[in-house]
């Protein structure tokens, strides 16, 4: 008691303290408190972590301290807007966070808050300010860009230098994209004016999220809480499917435009609604008035737009073709169950000459494990999961004779664990595919106790930093059973295991949600006995390393989990490859070398890591003028051969799916007489592409459509050369039987 009413005095006074150098217009700003419900929300969850989670730490002084760092960095992660002024004036309250979650009094983590929306209007006013004047480019300035490592700026004046460069290298940037000085303030005004609105919308719900991940966070990186709506995504996204109208919605300018129209759905089939049309109002139902969503959220667009199966919605619609003041229409539309198509499993077949031989090697692409949880409980026959649908797509690659199969887990962050050890057993016969251990040591093994495979050929994984989670448990199992040739960068480093706890089981009101925990409360080891914790998954064969181990990947986390090892599981390898892997690495480093997109590859590279290194960036205009001469020169020198009509002796060719010729025919045709430039003229134009100085929302939605199909388009230079090593191991074991028998010895007779 004698904490809380400490805590109460300590907020008053600080209250006080901050509200005396509030400026009149900073003052008149919305002020968040915390919700009913989100004190005992967090009290909860606080109960829920110190008792079930894999590394429970009790909510102390520590803890507390560690929520405080945590918290600011959160809503200022490079370090923009707050002083350490600012942090110096809440040091009194550093440990004593825990009391106020103890308490349920959340009053000093939404101070802490307001006083950052109040900083960051201050910034941004005095951004705006510094475009009434121009910069002079001749001065040798230079910006450091990535603050995030960076110590908290000590004063105001200091502030006020670092938003000066910043403001000179936004205004460079244009000006360098032709821009003159009146485009320029325009852009970067309304630019300014964009980030206080966006930062103006977010909510008490939006600021406890943030705050309890705080908390969640500072005990292990994998762990966070997720409001009422943060957990609904979360859900969508892993059963791939929603109930809605099949459109994807972005915001430009206040409009909530249609960014997207997914063939199939309502929206595609009533060919009402079209890529560009922007939404001024919803109605969710046929009884409700229609209300005004100019100027709101996405989130609260889409919450209004989706509802239940085969209700009705009513929108109001600018068509995309009319001014501001052009004709509105009304549509209305039907929900219905909306496939993500574009996350599911996707096949391709690539064609790669080997001497006078023609090798066939089918490419599967899974960007997640994902599984329709509630329709699986439900019984239904034909739920929504990865396993399944890799289980077509190979059933389709067998019947078109491809003689090797990639799985494609490059940014494949994971999903459902049971999806990935089903999914290791299409490609064994039978066996243990992956260890965990809770926070009693019990530990338990999942298996596939399926017998056969879906596919018995030779086949390959690739991965890069962004593969994680499930996507390295599936990998690890792959390498340890010999079953396959893992290439790529090495992994993520996930070896941790969490579950969704509902919070809202100790709600006395249904009223009252509390949202969810996703909560680690166990670590995955190989059935090696090894963890892909911390290490992730090294490959058999390495491929340019894109990513920084510093700054993305597990290593990267301050309070990651160690690396660890336990018993192996009792296992049988499924092949040997120890014998062929030196032929396949040699293989492909000759190749490598002599291969002008590699080298290209390796530039940009090595320029990315000297940038990152450099982390500053010239603020004088002749400087920059000379880099982006150098950075034009080195792209037209690239552009040639980009552009050239006759393929590499070497290159994959992709053999066209038959099921997809007649909608790729008719997206070809010419547009108002012109011809559709080829994907190989818009990839080279996206990939060279040089920076316009604009943020995405500033292009034209045109712009940014054609710049993504651009780079789905352009060439794939490590998907190629792990095809290239997969039908290199196709030639290698169809001339040598013995080595056959190692690699596949359940499947020894390669030319079948």
């Amino acid at each position: 008691m004698k904490k809380q009413m400490l805590l109460v005095a300590i907020l008053a006074a600080l209250s006080a303290q901050a509200g005396a150098a509030v400026p009149e217009k900073a003052a008149a700003e919305t002020v968040l408190k915390p919700q009913p419900g989100q004190a005992q929300a967090a009290v909860w969850a606080s109960r829920v972590l110190t008792k079930l989670h894999y590394k429970s730490m009790p909510l102390d002084d520590a803890m507390s301290e560690k929520i405080f760092d945590r918290y600011f960095k959160s809503l200022d992660s490079e370090k923009l807007f707050f002083t350490q002024a600012d942090l110096d004036q809440y040091a009194i309250v550093r440990t004593r966070l825990d009391d106020a979650i103890n308490g349920e009094n959340l009053s000093v983590p939404f101070a802490i808050y307001n006083l950052y929306q109040q900083r960051f209007n201050e910034r941004i006013a005095y951004a705006r300010e510094l475009l009434k004047t121009k910069p002079d480019f001749s001065l040798d300035d230079s910006y450091q860009y990535d603050r995030e490592k960076a110590d908290w700026v000590k004063t105001d004046a200091e502030m006020k230098e670092l938003w000066r460069k910043r403001v000179k290298n936004d205004w460079l940037r244009l000006k360098l994209a032709g821009k003159d000085d009146k485009g320029i303030r325009e852009t970067l005004d309304k630019r300014y004016e964009n980030y206080i609105s966006r930062s103006r919308k977010l909510t008490n719900e939006d600021v406890f999220q943030i705050f309890m991940n705080a908390y969640a966070m500072s005990i292990e990186p994998h762990t966070n809480y997720l409001g009422p709506r943060a957990s609904e995504n979360f859900d969508i996204a892993m059963r791939l499917s929603l109930e809605g109208i099949g459109c994807v919605l972005q915001t430009r300018d206040e409009y909530t435009v249609v960014r997207e129209v997914v063939p199939g759905s309502p929206a595609g089939l009533s060919g009402k609604i079209k890529v560009g049309d922007k939404i001024l109002g919803v109605a969710k139902d046929d009884s409700s008035p229609m209300t005004e969503v100019l100027g709101w959220r996405i989130d609260d667009v889409v919450a209004l737009i989706r509802g239940p199966k085969d209700s009705t919605v009513r929108l109001d619609i600018l068509p995309v073709d009319a001014g501001v003041d052009g004709k509105h229409t009304q549509v209305s539309l039907v929900r219905k169950k909306i496939s993500m198509e574009e996350q599911s499993a996707k096949k391709s077949i690539l064609e790669v000459k080997d001497g006078t031989a023609k090798r066939r090697i089918g490419v599967i692409s899974l960007p997640t494990f994902y599984q329709d949880f509630e329709a699986s409980r439900k019984g239904d026959k034909d739920y929504k999961s990865a396993t399944r649908d890799v289980a077509r797509l190979l059933g389709e690659l067998k019947k078109e004779k491809v003689d090797n199969v990639l799985i494609d887990l490059r940014n494949n962050g994971g999903g459902s664990l049971a999806e990935a050890v089903q999914l290791t057993g299409l490609f064994i016969d039978k066996g243990p595919v992956v260890q965990q251990r809770n926070s009693d040591n019990k530990i338990e093994v999942e298996s596939d106790t399926n017998p056969g495979m879906a596919w018995d050929g030779p086949m390959g994984v690739l991965i890069n930093r962004g593969s994680a989670s499930a996507s390295e448990i599936f990998a690890a199992a792959i390498q340890d059973y010999g079953r396959g040739v893992i290439i790529g960068e090495p992994s993520f480093g996930k070896g941790t295991v969490q579950t969704i706890f509902g919070l809202d089981r100790f709600s006395q009101n249904a009223q009252v949600h509390y949202g969810e925990l996703k909560m680690t409360i166990a670590q995955f080891f190989r059935i090696n006995g090894g963890t892909t914790q911390l290490r992730g998954v090294t490959p058999d064969i390495k491929l340019p390393t894109m990513g920084d181990s510093d700054t993305f990947g597990e290593s990267s986390y301050d309070n990651a989990l160690p690396w660890t090892s336990i018993k192996p599981a009792v296992y049988i390898p499924a092949g040997e490859l120890k014998e062929i892997l030196p032929l396949l690495d040699k293989k492909h480093e000759a190749r490598v070398a002599k291969d002008k997109d590699f080298q290209y590859l390796a530039e940009d590279i090595a320029l990315v890591k000297k940038q990152r290194k450099d982390n500053l960036i010239s603020l004088n205009e002749a400087v920059r003028r000379k880099e982006r001469d150098a950075q034009e020169a080195r792209a037209k020198l690239r552009e040639a051969r980009l552009l050239s009509t006759t393929p590499g002796a070497d290159d994959p060719v992709l053999i066209p799916d038959p099921k997809d010729a007649l909608n790729k025919a008719i997206s070809a045709k010419p547009a108002n007489g012109k011809p559709a430039p080829s994907p190989k003229v818009a990839a080279v134009k996206g990939a060279l592409r040089t920076d316009d100085g604009l943020q995405g929302d500033e292009r034209s939605l045109t712009a940014e459509l054609d710049a993504e199909k651009a780079a789905k388009a352009a060439k794939d230079v490590l998907l190629n050369e792990a095809v290239h090593i997969l039908a290199d191991e196709v030639g290698l074991l169809k001339t040598d039987t013995r080595m056959a028998s190692r690699v596949l010895p359940y499947a020894v007779d390669v030319n079948k």
